[in-house]
């Protein structure tokens, strides 16, 4: 995941050299692209109608924010943590034959930890079918760690070798965890440089490469990508030589990135090796066309990666469900499961005695006042406007500077509504303690009808929930909803009781589409 920065050279120079900088068609000398090695696979794959995600270490910097909006754009799922000294960028200058230079910094990349992986990502990880790392910037060892939970949890991985193993070790960890990197890829793809190195060969081609890697380190196929000459593949359905169709280098950044997105979109959509290849080899092709690696615009790289395919023709499939709307979903499903729950529990002595209990307060002069601590506080707020705009005069109290003083706003006699979904919250507690001991009148609107709270009050209004929805099912969401419907039920009651009127509604609420309403203008 990398912002990368392009530079339009007159000549790639060499040490003690200088060269001019050029402007570029998109204005100045410089222009900021997205990009990154596993990014740039997930950006060309996502437009083939793969669904993809991301995850790793960035910061919460400019950089990271300009990588995230396009990670969002192309609707890849990203599970980040932002905890990184800055996210990486690289220069790029590139000559007038396409040709380029790179320098990077691959600052928070370099920092994602083998224990980070295990314990932040790990789950994230299992969610997939395959998992595709690099040999580039991500340490061995944590590299290392991805291949071991995906291998466990029965993925396909991908490793790309995007460096000489020279430039690897020791700069990203030590030659015998690259050596089990490497044996761990059910699908092997190196740069025919970082191949050659790797085998000792400096004369063998491509072919000769893929198939001497895979007898080396196990994998089920090794690709060797050969720039504008296309790739080799050594795999157990084939093995040959394919050839890349032919277009003018603009910008060769990510060349192998595209490919490799391609073939893996051409894997998933059930293309042989040799077409799968074909496919890659088009997005490759497609990629140098343009600036910048990543593909901001999806409908031109997918229509222009299929007019330069010349394999077996095939459908896109399309992507599986997005889970993030099954979950949406459920939790309007949880939430009315738990909401007809509730109903069918109502106990309408409870509400009965909670309304006496107002009533009576109200009769001596007294005050309703609601409250609660965390999400409850902002109910708390709802509930007091609530109340006051159907007739019951409420105020909201601030549950934790109760014991600060703001106790003083209620007198003897006065009801206090307190919200708390667990019963148990210990700055809620203190307060109605302290309001107690000033001779307040505690109405609980809680779940745990045998939790502190519940002793505690007068009334107990129930507003239980089994499950709150959600992936982790932790935030409030269902108790919160179970909550403001017991207020809501509680504030008709009182205004059924009263007999309050359209016209005392109106005089309370004249603003805005409900004013007009209760004045009769509709």
């Amino acid at each position: 995941m990398v912002v990368d920065r392009l530079h339009r050279a007159s000549r790639i120079v060499g040490p003690d050299e200088k060269g001019a900088l050029l402007p570029l068609a998109e204005g100045g000398s410089v222009h900021s692209f997205v990009g990154g090695v596993i990014l740039n696979q997930l950006g060309w794959a996502s437009a083939l109608g793969v669904r993809s995600g991301i995850f790793g270490k960035q910061a919460d910097d400019e950089p990271g924010r300009v990588l995230r909006g396009a990670m969002d754009r192309a609707g890849i799922e990203h599970h980040l943590t932002l905890d990184g000294s800055a996210s990486s960028v690289a220069e790029i200058f590139l000559d007038a034959s396409g040709e380029r230079a790179i320098y990077f910094d691959p600052a928070a990349t370099a920092e994602l930890g083998a224990d980070e992986v295990r314990a932040r990502h790990a789950d994230f990880v299992r969610r997939g079918a395959r998992l595709t790392t690099e040999v580039h910037q991500v340490p061995l060892a944590s590299v290392h760690e991805a291949l071991k939970i995906a291998r466990a949890a029965g993925l396909e991985t991908a490793v790309d070798l995007d460096v000489p193993p020279s430039d690897a070790v020791p700069a990203l960890g030590d030659e015998a965890t690259l050596h089990a990197v490497l044996a761990m890829a059910d699908l092997l793809k190196p740069s025919k440089r970082a191949a050659r190195e790797l085998v000792g060969a400096a004369d063998a081609d491509a072919l000769e490469l893929a198939r001497r890697l895979r007898k080396r380190f196990g994998c089920q196929a090794v690709v060797v990508t050969d720039g504008g000459a296309g790739c080799a593949v050594s795999a157990d359905e084939f093995e040959g030589v394919v050839a890349a169709p032919r277009v003018t280098v603009v910008d060769a950044t990510g060349a192998g990135d595209a490919f490799l997105g391609g073939l893996l979109a051409g894997l998933h959509q059930g293309l042989g090796w040799q077409d799968a290849a074909r496919l890659g080899n088009a997005c490759g092709a497609a990629c140098v066309e343009r600036m910048g690696a990543f593909p901001a615009d999806a409908a031109w790289a997918r229509t222009r990666a299929l007019e330069l395919y010349d394999g077996a023709p095939f459908v896109l499939a399309p992507p599986p469900p997005d889970p993030t709307l099954a979950e949406i979903e459920e939790a309007f499903d949880i939430a009315l499961e738990e909401l007809g729950a509730l109903r069918e529990r109502l106990a309408p002595q409870a509400y009965a005695e909670a309304l006496a209990l107002i009533r009576a307060a109200e009769a001596a002069g007294g005050r309703v006042h609601v409250t609660g601590v965390g999400k409850p506080e902002h109910l708390a707020r709802y509930g007091a406007s609530l109340l006051a705009s159907t007739g019951t005069p409420a105020q909201f109290l601030h549950a934790t500077e109760t014991v600060h003083g703001s106790a003083g706003q209620m007198v003897a006699g006065d009801v206090v509504i307190a919200i708390s979904n667990s019963g148990t919250t210990g700055e809620l507690l203190a307060a109605v303690a302290t309001l107690k001991a000033l001779g307040g009148r505690i109405i609980a609107i809680t779940g745990g009808l045998e939790s502190p709270l519940a002793h505690a009050a007068d009334v107990t209004l129930d507003a239980g929930v089994a499950r709150e929805g959600g992936g982790l099912g932790l935030a409030p969401r269902a108790s919160i909803a179970a909550e403001l419907l017991v207020l809501a039920a509680l504030s008709t009651g009182l205004e059924t009781a009263r007999g309050f009127t359209r016209a005392e509604y109106h005089a309370r609420h004249p603003g805005g589409r409900l004013g007009q309403i209760s004045k009769g203008d509709d």
